[in-house]
């Protein structure tokens, strides 16, 4: 199960990448390198634009809604308490004894 997300997310995010690389920018972008000049033949110029971006706004929308549930439902969880290094560490041989509480009397040798 988890990995099928994974996969869908990673899917997700290559067409993510590939919607925003063809939109053009004021200076033209990077989509006259993936076709993107050609694009606005097929749909029209005002289309394409209204295309693309709802279709940039919709999988951001997928991959980070799809991200929080894989991180909240979906991701496997260790269910054994795991000690760090240093709750695992016995106490150093030197240390010295706790010291006493207020108020109990001191025992003189």
């Amino acid at each position: 199960m988890y990995t099928f997300f994974i996969v869908v997310e990673m899917i997700i995010s290559v067409f993510l990448i590939v919607v925003v690389l063809m939109q053009s920018s004021k200076g033209g972008g990077l989509a006259g390198s993936f076709g993107g000049s050609n694009i606005g033949t097929v749909f029209g110029v005002r289309r394409t634009s209204d295309f693309l971006s709802k279709a940039t706004t919709i999988l951001a929308t997928i991959f980070v809604g799809l991200a929080l549930f894989i991180n909240l439902v979906v991701l496997p969880r260790g269910e054994q308490a795991v000690q760090s290094v240093i709750q695992s560490q016995a106490p150093a041989q030197g240390a010295l004894p706790p010291s006493p509480q207020p108020g109990t009397p001191q025992q003189q040798p």
